[in-house]
């Protein structure tokens, strides 16, 4: 599918959010922080979210924010209603949760992978990142087509709405 001459790029910044249409390219860069993606195949719309938690302690906020996965999932609801689609019409892929501090170990609270199934069973913020956006996606009635979780580097994502590429690259490594 040929690109747009006009396309907008936009670079989010932990905790935004933003979806589009089929001029619109996302970056973003993650650390232990998840990015989800979402493209509608046939009306070429889409968006990505970049959180920095699973959910917010004080839940007595008033307005979204995009900081936290939770309310990242809804913000991603919201838009999808509007769009008068569903969430099994869109393809969804999950990256980053990095353990930025592979070095430092807390006895006891993961396994030797860095993390377990439960979001409260392990301190890595990386870990319980992976384990919300997992579980949020599948509570929403989503499939995830492909992830890039883990691992300990950064990753630099960038999201064609136009045709939803996703390309990722992480230190001395270029995927697709």
């Amino acid at each position: 599918m040929k690109q747009s001459e006009h396309v907008i790029e936009i670079f989010l910044q932990p905790g935004d959010f933003y979806f589009g249409d089929t001029n619109t390219r996302l970056r973003t860069l993650l650390g232990s922080c998840v990015s989800i993606t979402m493209w509608h195949p046939t009306k070429l719309i889409g968006g990505m979210c970049h959180y920095l938690l699973p959910s917010r302690e004080n839940a007595s906020a008033t307005s979204l924010d995009g900081r936290y996965a939770k309310e990242a999932m809804q913000m991603f609801a919201q838009e999808i209603r509007a769009a008068k689609t569903h969430p099994s019409e869109y393809t969804v892929k999950l990256f980053g949760a990095g353990n930025m501090f592979p070095g430092i170990k807390k006895k006891n609270l993961c396994d030797p992978n860095g993390c377990m199934d439960s979001i409260n069973a392990c301190m890595n913020i990386s870990c319980k990142n992976m384990t919300a956006a997992r579980s949020l996606v599948a509570s929403h009635g989503f499939v995830v087509a492909a992830e890039d979780l883990g691992g300990t580097s950064h990753r630099q994502i960038v999201f064609d709405i136009c045709n939803g590429n996703v390309w990722v690259r992480k230190p001395g490594v270029i995927q697709a």
